[in-house]
């Protein structure tokens, strides 16, 4: 199964992105706001370099069968910087798609983080210091599927 596959192939990648943003933190209940300030602001980074990119370069056949107009997650952390005092930035280099195989890539990696973000804001909802916090960017797998429905798990 594809599903697998993929697993299997980018554990390395998801294990090193893990303890690069100490999750083990989030579930031992000792990570803070300013570790959480590094995690919008990397995904913030990421999303502003590519979201767009990735988004037009997937044919219209993509876009439909996968909602991308009620994918889009930028307008999400920028509320998140909003509300954390950090400041919006703009692209410093270009991010480069070779073919739509590497979008639909990209966007494998970019979905994969939605689904672990709803975790931790869960598991970071419960840790003492995020009483305040809204978590609109790691809460985005709720906010798309309020406006998509249940999206099928086939094309």
């Amino acid at each position: 199964m594809v599903s697998e596959y993929l697993k299997q192939n980018t554990a390395e990648f998801h294990d090193a992105a893990e303890k690069l943003f100490s999750s083990d933190k989030i579930f031992s209940k000792t990570f803070t706001l300013e570790d959480y300030k590094k995690i919008i602001n990397t995904n913030y980074l990421m999303l502003l370099h590519s979201e767009n990119k990735i988004f037009s370069s997937l044919s219209d056949k993509f876009s439909e069968k996968l909602h991308l107009d009620k994918r889009v997650k930028l307008p999400l952390i920028e509320k998140d910087l909003a509300s954390l005092d950090l400041k919006n930035q703009t692209a410093s280099h270009d991010f480069e798609l070779a073919n739509v195989h590497e979008a639909l890539g990209a966007m494998y990696v970019i979905e994969g983080s939605t689904l672990g973000g709803n975790v931790i804001a869960k598991q970071l909802s419960k840790t003492e210091g995020f009483d305040d916090v809204t978590f609109n960017f790691l809460d985005a797998i709720r906010k798309i599927q309020d406006r998509c429905g249940r999206i099928s798990k086939k094309f």
